[in-house]
């Protein structure tokens, strides 16, 4: 793949002073003060948090004050992979731990701030949070909800739909939402499979200008879970819905309700998040209270450097895990930030005021965003006043070296680049950054604190400087407790330990460096292989999208066993639509000067979309197979895919 011998460039330094005021060195102090455990920096901490899991975990659940109702008998019993055990005999409560009282937590702190592309804005403090869910809580104990249940929701990023968790949570029943602008099959292939009590959903939402009525939608959906005992209506753009609860009308009724948070086992099912669900039935990815809260704290408490009087915003929606992991600013004290809406309408300058207007001091995003922001030459720092802007996270795709350059020159050289790379696996990033670790151009800060994260090469050998599997070889908390209506954990171990028993393969390609940090190259399993050199497709992305007149592109390499010789296809979506003589040869020409001359495509075809999931993910394996002539219907989902008229060209190219 790339040149891993290059020095890579040094972007950010922390500052020494700032450094001393952050979290992990207050971790550090308190670990050589309690458990009599002195690390000179951050390569030893980790070391020893991957070493010692028990001692690490039982630390963090120390130092950041975990509540648990019965206290564990230790902080891991067994570290088999799948099936670790950790805390047994623990009962705690997620929800306790986002409203509990405390230092940053007060009655009038403020908790949520909320934006809707409309112009329609609220601010909740932790009092007015904490009333409203005990209100929902009790609202969906009359309605028959009780602990173990699920509670599904059809709701855009908004304060409704954090109240609507937090309250579930509370009962100890399990929580599962979609967005509003996923289609009625792909809601139903989710929340069918795990039979719902109550479905609380809006009547519609706004996005780039327009509004939508998801009401016919709703109706789906009640007529095909049979399990559901109400449905609970939001009124969020003025409609209504004959035979649902109204969603304020419940809290109304129910207003001035006891707070209260059952205890429940450490593994307890806290919600249900889905894989993309392109080849099959989405898989249901259950994570456990315990497991959630002490994750979330220790990377928004440590690696975020979140805490009382921050503001955390991530663009997102309730489809995505960046939603989960957004709100659990609030285990932390911060303030959490959200905004519905399209994050370019009217421009892309929308997000960049609303960091402005909020003061976001953590503001987290997509690569894709970053891209089309240096791509427009957007420089919202001369515009805007970002000056409380610490750090800036990017996720969902190979951050780019362009894009790191860019937040570096158009955001301010003060801001620090949290590039991180983890999963919906595990509701968390497991290669990120910290604040008291440099920012190298291209490259992601380090691995994070208790999660083992290595390379293995094709012999399942560890590696360092070279590209390899991305592999985790020691467990965590946050992984799946098990998929839901998967007994016998078959399909878990299929997806995550198959290749390397009792280690946990992920799908990407990584590279870690002498010094610690790492670069993630793409998905494993859509590796360009030419000729036995193996490149990742983010790098070929990187070239072709960088170029005036590309929007969007999909390379595959239809080479395999059965086809040895194949081609090396790109497909590109273009600003006119029209493939130049002058663009072909601009493009021929970048991809065998920064990649290399094997991995000049064959054949570049003009196509108006690339097909992605409901996520926005690029659906590389699905056309791959497809392009082998796999039917179908048996290559992808139609219902999980974002645009599914866009696979028509990739389904004409096959006929012909």
């Amino acid at each position: 793949m790339s040149d891993t011998n290059a020095e890579a460039e040094l972007l950010w330094q922390p500052d020494p002073d700032r450094v001393a005021d952050t979290r992990v060195a207050a971790f550090r102090d308190w670990l050589r003060a309690e458990r009599g455990l002195d690390f000179a920096d951050y390569a030893e901490l980790w070391t020893w948090s991957t070493t010692d899991l028990e001692a690490f975990w039982t630390a963090i659940a120390d130092f950041f004050d975990v509540a648990f109702h019965t206290p564990p008998t230790r902080a891991l019993a067994s570290e088999s992979m799948p099936g670790a055990e950790w805390f047994p005999g623990a009962t705690l409560n997620y929800a306790e731990h986002a409203l509990r009282p405390g230092p940053g937590r007060a009655d009038d702190d403020l908790a949520v701030i909320f934006h809707r592309e409309d112009g329609h804005a609220s601010q909740l403090d932790f009092a007015t949070l904490r009333r409203r869910v005990a209100a929902a809580r009790a609202g969906l104990l009359a309605l028959g909800v009780t602990r173990g249940d699920r509670v599904v929701a059809l709701v855009p990023n908004s304060p409704e739909a954090l109240i609507a968790f937090l309250a579930t949570a509370s009962i100890g029943a399990t929580w599962s939402s979609c967005s509003p602008d996923f289609g009625a099959r792909a809601i139903s292939d989710r929340f069918t499979q795990i039979e719902p009590t109550v479905l609380i959903a809006v009547d519609g939402y706004h996005y780039n200008g327009r509004t939508f009525d998801v009401r016919p939608t709703v109706e789906k959906l009640r007529a095909e879970i049979g399990s559901l005992k109400a449905t609970v209506l939001v009124d969020y753009v003025g409609g209504t819905l004959p035979d649902a609860v109204d969603w304020t009308a419940l809290l109304a009724k129910h207003d001035g309700a006891p707070l209260e948070h059952e205890p429940v086992p450490f593994d307890h099912p806290l919600w249900v998040l889905y894989s993309s669900g392109t080849t099959g039935l989405p898989k249901g990815i259950v994570q456990g209270h315990g497991g959630i809260v002490v994750e979330h704290l220790k990377m928004l408490g440590l690696h975020g450097d979140l805490g009382p009087g921050d503001r955390f915003f991530w663009f997102t929606t309730t489809g995505w895990m960046m939603w989960n992991y957004v709100i659990a600013g609030l285990l932390v004290g911060s303030t959490v930030v959200l905004y519905d809406g399209s994050p370019a309408h009217p421009d892309l300058n929308v997000l960049w005021h609303l960091a402005e207007q909020h003061r976001v001091t953590y503001f987290g995003t997509s690569a894709p965003y970053i891209q089309s922001c240096l791509k427009e030459d957007l420089r919202p720092a001369d515009r805007y006043d970002l000056t409380a802007l610490r750090v800036v996270g990017s996720t969902g795709a190979p951050l780019t070296p362009e894009g790191f350059r860019w937040i570096a020159s158009a955001l301010g050289d003060h801001v620090q680049i949290a590039s991180v790379s983890g999963g919906t696996d595990l509701c968390t990033a497991f290669v990120c950054a910290s604040p008291d670790l440099p920012v190298w151009l291209g490259e992601l800060s380090c691995r994070a604190l208790g999660a083992a994260v290595t390379a293995y090469d094709d012999q399942g050998r560890e590696v360092v400087d070279e590209v390899g599997e991305l592999v985790v070889t020691r467990p965590m908390p946050s992984m799946p407790v098990h998929f839901w209506n998967d007994p016998d954990g078959t399909r878990l171990r299929e997806a995550y330990f198959d290749d390397y028993p009792g280690v946990w393969r992920h799908g990407d390609w990584i590279r870690v460096t002498p010094r610690g940090s790492a670069v993630i190259y793409g998905r494993s399993d859509s590796t360009l292989n030419r000729g036995g050199v193996r490149m990742g497709t983010s790098e070929f992305y990187r070239v072709v999208e960088a170029l005036p007149g590309v929007a969007d592109s999909l390379v595959i390499d239809t080479s395999g066993a059965a086809q040895p010789d194949g081609e090396l296809l790109c497909f590109l979506v273009l600003d006119d639509g029209t493939l130049s003589e002058d663009l072909e040869k601009a493009l021929r020409t970048g991809l065998r000067t920064n990649l290399s001359p094997r991995h000049v495509p064959d054949r570049f075809i003009v196509v108006n979309e690339i097909p992605r999931t409901l996520n926005g993910k690029k659906c590389e394996v699905p056309v791959k197979k497809i392009l082998a002539g796999t039917p179908p219907d048996r290559a992808v989902s139609r219902d999980a895919l974002r645009n599914p008229d866009s696979l028509q060209p990739f389904l004409d190219l096959v006929r012909k």
